[in-house]
């Protein structure tokens, strides 16, 4: 009997202790995703499955630009990485406020897309997600995006994370297309020597209440960040230092909206404005005062 609680006394330990050193290596793999990348987003339609005899495909989308990844927050059980383009001339570039990625450890809490500015909040069982990482992912003016769960894998000389789970369209699609209003992403974000990728296998859904699912095509997504010197990126990091402020506000407010763990349909548009407007707005919406109320006239 000494001898079995002694054998689960030894296995428990070395759990423990497995999780705690993939925790860390997880984390500095997550932290591999910051700094001063040169960027290549490569998209094209694989196969599509529509009826339409003049349906037409997306054209293949490829564009290249300088992204600045800066860590915003580095807590116990949270990541968060807020990615900027640098766009324009060497000597006088344009910064755009890209998408944020937050890492959550062992989550439990999701909102979760389902279609037309609608998500889904959900909670999951702590077994579930057991030594897993959330991503979870936000728009330019910080609303959601899409998120889930996975593991970390650290095997064989590679280091990666995959998730499958629904979004909305990209915005490279959704200003271009209406024949469809879910994309279902397969991510997998995978560091490597030079960098890190971000490979994905995206389905393009029509979602109907009460109809099952149609698949309209399916996409590749292949985008490469190759490291660079964080000197490059120095106009993004100075905009970022600018504007940190005003965007924690921004986050802030999100967060009190999302902490109320009920599900969210947001409006696409107020006084025909969509919310990024309002707030790249950076003279007149550069308070809590000013940021709160137009955030909250988005919800529902």
């Amino acid at each position: 009997m000494k001898k079995l609680a002694l054998l689960a006394l030894i296995f428990l330990t070395t759990s423990i202790n497995g999780f705690a050193q993939n925790k860390k290596q997880d984390a500095a793999a997550i932290k591999k995703m910051c700094g001063c990348f040169e960027v290549t987003f490569n998209f094209a339609e694989t196969f599509n499955y529509s009826e339409d005899s003049l349906y037409k495909p997306s054209e293949t989308k490829i564009d290249k630009g300088l992204e600045w990844a800066q860590l915003v927050e580095d807590d116990k059980n949270k990541i968060s990485i807020q990615h900027l383009l640098q766009v324009g001339p060497t000597n006088s570039p344009y910064i755009v406020k890209h998408w944020r990625q937050d890492w959550l450890y062992e989550n439990t809490d999701f909102y979760m897309f389902n279609s037309d500015n609608t998500w889904n909040f959900i909670t999951k069982p702590k077994a579930e997600v057991k030594g897993q990482w959330t991503q979870k992912v936000y728009q330019v003016d910080d609303s959601p995006r899409y998120e889930g769960s996975g593991t970390w894998v650290h095997i064989d000389g590679k280091e990666y994370w995959e998730n499958t789970t629904d979004a909305p369209l990209p915005r490279r699609e959704y200003t271009k297309r209406s024949d469809y209003n879910v994309t279902t992403r397969g991510n997998r974000h995978e560091i490597t020597t030079t960098g890190w990728v971000h490979d994905q296998d995206n389905v393009k859904v029509i979602r109907e209440a009460r109809k099952a699912d149609v698949i309209l095509a399916k996409e590749k997504g292949y985008n490469t960040y190759i490291k660079v010197a964080d000197s490059k990126c120095k106009a993004a990091a100075d905009w970022r230092s600018k504007n940190q402020n005003k965007w924690a506000l921004v986050r802030t407010k999100w967060g009190d909206i999302y902490g109320r763990n009920k599900s969210l349909n947001l409006e696409e548009k107020v006084d025909n404005k969509p919310l990024y407007k309002f707030l790249f707005d950076e003279e007149n919406y550069d308070t809590a005062e000013k940021i709160n109320p137009v955030i909250e006239s988005f919800v529902k």
